[in-house]
C-alpha cells in the first residue's frame, strides 16, 4: 500500500532535523559546537526546531482533517434515504407531531456537496527546503560570525525570560492540535444547511401506515412521564426541626449570566445593544487603521527608503500607530465592553445612554484629531510615544469622565446588595486613566528630571492601571460566563485588586535605571516591579482555576482559546516585566528592541486577545449571530503565530545587540546585525495584520451574516413556512 503523504513529510523532516541538530553551526577549533544548550546558538536551534515541529504539526492536522472531511461528505452522500430514516427514527414528540400533521406532497430532490481537491507535496518539499535552508543559518544571520555570548545565560532575568518564552510556544502548539482536531466537528455544521433542505423535501412526503405506527408508538413512549413522587408518595415530609426547609435551592449566581441552550438571546436593551455595537464598530476601525500604519513602518524597517513624504516619515507615523491603537482600539473596545457588564451585574438599566453616545464621540474626535496633528508634526514631543496635544487628550479625558460619571450613577441605583468584582476593577481603571492623563499634562512639574519621572509614571500606568485594570475586570465577568461556572476565588481577586494597585503605581521609572534620577528610587521601582509577582500570580491562578472542571470546553469554544493565550501572556508578559527591571538585565535590554517586543507581548498578546474574546462572547448575544468558525481560528492563528514570530526573533536579536553595546562594537554594527531579525519583525506583523482583516470580517457577519443552523429544527421550519404559503 502507498504511504500517506504526511508520513513521508514527517520522517524526511524528522531527518533533516536529525541532520542538523548534529552537526555543528559553526565548526571553530575550541569551541564548543553550536547545538549546546548552553550556547546562545543552540539556544536558538532549540527553539526553532520546536517551532518547526509546530508547523509540521500543523499541516499534518490540516490535510488529515481534510481527508476525513472528504470521507465525510462521501457517507453523507451515500444512502440519503436512509439516513434521513434515522433522523425520522429520533424526533421528538412535537417534531413528530409536525411531521404526522404535514399532508403535503412535494418531488424529492438532492444536492450534491462539493468537495476539496489539491496538490500539496510541492509546497511541502517547498516547505522542507526553507526549513532546512533557515535552521542551517542561511537565513537568520546577517554575518559570517558572531561573537560568543554563552556567558550571557548566565543573568538570572534571562533565564527566567527563556521559561517564560517556552510555556506560550509550548502552550501554542497544544490549542493548535486542540483547534484543528475541532475543525471536523466545525467542517461538519457546515453541511447542515443543506442537509436540513434535504431533509425536508425528504420529510414533505407524508408517512406510510407503518411509519405512521411506529411514529404513534414513539410518541407515546416519549410523551410518559413519571409523578415523581413513586418513592416519597403524595404526603409532605413530617420536618419537626425544620431541617429540609432550611436547605437553599438556589444556586444561580445573581452576578454571572446563566447560559440556556434553549434561550439564543438574552433580554437585553436595543438602545444599549446598539451602543455597545457602536464602541466595538469604532474600536474594529481603529484597530484596522492603527496596525495598517504599524504595518507600513514594520516594512520601513526593511525597506527605508519606501517614500520621501514628510507626512508618511517614521518620527510621524510611529506616534500615529501607537496613539490609534491604545486610544482607539483598545480604549473604546474596553469601553463598549463594559457598558453590557456594568448594568447587567447591578441589575439595573444603565443611567443614561446620552453620556455614552457623547462619550464616544469625544475619544472619537480625539484619536482623528490627534493623528491629523501627528502626522503633521504637532506633537507632545516631551511624552514617552510623542503623544497627543493637551487640547487633543482634553477631548478624551472628558470622554472618560462622562463614562465614570455614567458608571458610577448605574452601580448606584443597583439592585444587587454586592458590587460585583468586575464593577470594582472598571471604575478604578477609569479612576486612574484621568489620574494619570492630568499628571501627565498639567505642566507644573515638567522641568528636567521631572518631566523624565513623570514619563515614566505616565508611560507605565497607562499600560498597567488603565489597559490591564479595566481588561482584568472584562476577563473576571466574561471568563465564569463562558465557562458557566463562578470565578473561582472571589479573595484571590481583591488580593491581586489592591496589590496591584499598591506596587504597579510604584514602578515606573525601572525603564530609567543607571539615569539621573535618585538611585533610591530605582530602587523602589525594582522592589515594586518584584512585588507585581504577587497580583500575577494571584490573578493567573484565580482565572486558570476558573478553568478547573472545565478544560474540555475549549475544544467545542471559539472564545475561550482567546481567553486561554491572554491568561497565558498576562503570567509570562508581566513576569518579564518583572525580570526586565533586574539591573544586570535593564543594562542589556533598555534602549534595545527588547522593549518594543515586550510592549507587543503586553498589549498585544493580553489587552488585544482578552478585547478579541469579550467581542466573540458579547456579540452573538445582541445580535443573535454569530462570525464563521473557519474564519474565527484564521483569526486566532494568524494573531498568535504573528505575534510570536514578531516577539521572539527581536528579544534574542536585541539580547546580542546590548552585549555588543556592552563590549564596546561601534553603533552601525549593530544596525547592521539587526537586519534579520527586523525581517521576522515585518513577517510577523503582517501575520498579525491579516488576521485583523479575518477580524474585521468577523464583525461584519456577526452584524449582518446568518448563524449556523440546527439540520432538523431548520427542515421544520421549513416545513412550517411551507405549510403557511398553503393556507
Amino acid at each position: 500500500m502507498k504511504k500517506k503523504w504526511y508520513t513521508r513529510f514527517i520522517k524526511g523532516s524528522l531527518l533533516i532535523v536529525a541532520l542538523i541538530g548534529f552537526s555543528p553551526l559553526y565548526a571553530q577549533t575550541g569551541e564548543k559546537p553550536a547545538y549546546y544548550f548552553t550556547h546562545l546558538n543552540g539556544l536558538l536551534l532549540f527553539l526553532f526546531m520546536l517551532l518547526f515541529f509546530m508547523l509540521a504539526t500543523v499541516f499534518y492536522l490540516k490535510f488529515k482533517t481534510g481527508e476525513m472531511i472528504k470521507i465525510n461528505r462521501r457517507l453523507k452522500q451515500r444512502n440519503a434515504e436512509k439516513k434521513f430514516d434515522r433522523y425520522i427514527a429520533n424526533l421528538d414528540s412535537k417534531q413528530i407531531d409536525a411531521y404526522l400533521n404535514y399532508k403535503k406532497d412535494s418531488a424529492q430532490t438532492k444536492t450534491a456537496l462539493p468537495g476539496n481537491t489539491g496538490n500539496t507535496n510541492t509546497l511541502l518539499k517547498n516547505i522542507s527546503v526553507f526549513l532546512l535552508l533557515f535552521l542551517n543559518g542561511k537565513m537568520l544571520f546577517a554575518q559570517e560570525s558572531v561573537p560568543d555570548k554563552g556567558s550571557v545565560l548566565g543573568e538570572t532575568g534571562i533565564i527566567i525570560t527563556i521559561v517564560l518564552l517556552l510555556i506560550p510556544i509550548g502552550a501554542g502548539i497544544i490549542f493548535m492540535v486542540i483547534k484543528v482536531l475541532n475543525l471536523i466537528k466545525q467542517n461538519r455544521n457546515r453541511l447542515n444547511l443543506a442537509e436540513a433542505d434535504q431533509l425536508a423535501q425528504y420529510l414533505a412526503t407524508p408517512p406510510d401506515d407503518d411509519t405512521r405506527a411506529a411514529l404513534l408508538k414513539r410518541k407515546e413512549a416519549l410523551d410518559y412521564e413519571l409523578t415523581h413522587n413513586e418513592l416519597s408518595g403524595s404526603l409532605a415530609p413530617q420536618d419537626a426541626k425544620g431541617l429540609i426547609g432550611s436547605i437553599s435551592v438556589n444556586s444561580a449566581l445573581p452576578v454571572v449570566t446563566q447560559k440556556k441552550r434553549a434561550v439564543k438571546r438574552p433580554n437585553i436593551d436595543p438602545e444599549l445593544s446598539k451602543l455597545i455595537l457602536w464602541y466595538i464598530g469604532c474600536a474594529t476601525f481603529w484597530l484596522l487603521f492603527g496596525t495598517t500604519i504599524g504595518e507600513y513602518l514594520g516594512i520601513k524597517f526593511v525597506a527605508p527608503d519606501a517614500d520621501h513624504v514628510s507626512w508618511l516619515s517614521f518620527g510621524r507615523l510611529r506616534p500615529v500607530h501607537t496613539n490609534a491603537v491604545f486610544w482607539g482600539w483598545a480604549s473604546l473596545g474596553m469601553l463598549g465592553l463594559a457598558y453590557y457588564i456594568v448594568p447587567r451585574v447591578s441589575n439595573t438599566k444603565l443611567a443614561s445612554f446620552k453620556m455614552g453616545w457623547y462619550a464616544l464621540y469625544l475619544i472619537n474626535a480625539s484619536v482623528i484629531l490627534g493623528s491629523i496633528c501627528l502626522m503633521a508634526g504637532i506633537n507632545n514631543g516631551g511624552g514617552e510615544y510623542r503623544e497627543y496635544i493637551w487640547p487633543v487628550m482634553l477631548l478624551f479625558g472628558t470622554g472618560l469622565i462622562l463614562t465614570l460619571i455614567n458608571f458610577i450613577q448605574t452601580i448606584a441605583r443597583r439592585t444587587t446588595k454586592e458590587i460585583y468584582i468586575s464593577n470594582w476593577y472598571i471604575v478604578a481603571a477609569l479612576i486612574f486613566g484621568l489620574v494619570i492623563t492630568v499628571v501627565a499634562y498639567v505642566p507644573w512639574w515638567q522641568d528636567g528630571l521631572g518631566e523624565t519621572i513623570i514619563q515614566g509614571y505616565y508611560m507605565h500606568q497607562g499600560v498597567g492601571m488603565w489597559f490591564m485594570m479595566m481588561t482584568l475586570g472584562l476577563v473576571y465577568y466574561y471568563l465564569p460566563q463562558q465557562l458557566n461556572r463562578p470565578i473561582y476565588s472571589y479573595s484571590l481577586g481583591i488580593l491581586a485588586y489592591w496589590t496591584q494597585i499598591l506596587f504597579y503605581t510604584l514602578i515606573g521609572t525601572h525603564h530609567f535605571v543607571f539615569s539621573s534620577i535618585p538611585w533610591w528610587l530605582q530602587t523602589i521601582a525594582i522592589v515594586g516591579s518584584v512585588g507585581m509577582v504577587i497580583p500575577v500570580v494571584a490573578g493567573s491562578t484565580n482565572f486558570i482555576m476558573t478553568f478547573k472542571g472545565g478544560w474540555h470546553k475549549i475544544s467545542d469554544s471559539y472564545t475561550l482559546p482567546f481567553y486561554l493565550v491572554g491568561i497565558i501572556f498576562y503570567f509570562t508578559g508581566s513576569l518579564q516585566g518583572t525580570a526586565e527591571a533586574f539591573r544586570s538585565t535593564n543594562l542589556i535590554w533598555h534602549f534595545t528592541d527588547f522593549t518594543v517586543a515586550h510592549s507587543h507581548l503586553t498589549m498585544y498578546g493580553i489587552i488585544s486577545f482578552f478585547v478579541w474574546a469579550g467581542i466573540y462572547t458579547v456579540i452573538p448575544r445582541l445580535t443573535g449571530r454569530e462570525a464563521p468558525q473557519i474564519t474565527v481560528g484564521a483569526h486566532f492563528w494568524f494573531a498568535l503565530i504573528g505575534l510570536l514570530f514578531y516577539t521572539v526573533p527581536l528579544m534574542y536579536g536585541s539580547t546580542l545587540k546590548g552585549l555588543m553595546w556592552i563590549e564596546g562594537k561601534p553603533f552601525i554594527e549593530s544596525v547592521i546585525f539587526s537586519a534579520p531579525y527586523w525581517l521576522w519583525r515585518a513577517v510577523g506583523g503582517s501575520l498579525m495584520w491579516i488576521a485583523h482583516l479575518f477580524f474585521a470580517y468577523n464583525i461584519y457577519k456577526m452584524l449582518s451574516g446568518r448563524g449556523i443552523v440546527d439540520v432538523k429544527e431548520a427542515a421544520f421550519e421549513k416545513l412550517a413556512r411551507n405549510t403557511e404559503g398553503n393556507i
